[in-house]
């Protein structure tokens, strides 16, 4: 069974394009490829992809871009529930962690070329 692989991304950024190349190293090429700042995922897609991907919702947030800068939301998210996070994910690409790769059972969030290894290795 083949499945589809979605990558959201950003890109003019260097990091998401390093993951491509290592994730296309690997024999994995993605279906689809998501400009996450112009179409960022529905709050259902990334209820299912946080769900899937194990990992505390605080590691989907760009904690070090600006509009996570602007929003003040280091101080807003403690008091905030899991739907309002997820909302204000939804609501903006630019608050989430990119790359994210997701295949429908895995999920990687940011780059790192150990956890690209053990994950998406294929060839």
């Amino acid at each position: 069974m083949s499945t589809r692989i979605t990558a959201y991304l950003y890109p003019k950024c260097g990091t998401c394009r390093d993951a491509l190349k290592s994730l296309r190293n690997k024999g994995v090429v993605p279906d689809e490829v998501v400009n996450i700042f112009e179409t960022a995922p529905s709050a259902e897609r990334l209820t299912e992809i946080i769900g899937k991907s194990g990992l505390p919702l605080k590691k989907f947030f760009n904690t070090s871009g600006e509009v996570y800068k602007e929003m003040n939301l280091k101080d807003k998210l403690p008091g905030m529930n899991e739907e309002e996070m997820i909302a204000l994910l939804a609501s903006n690409g630019r608050l989430i962690k990119r790359p994210i790769i997701y295949d429908g059972e895995h999920v990687t969030v940011g780059y790192k070329e150990d956890e690209y290894e053990r994950v998406w290795n294929r060839v």
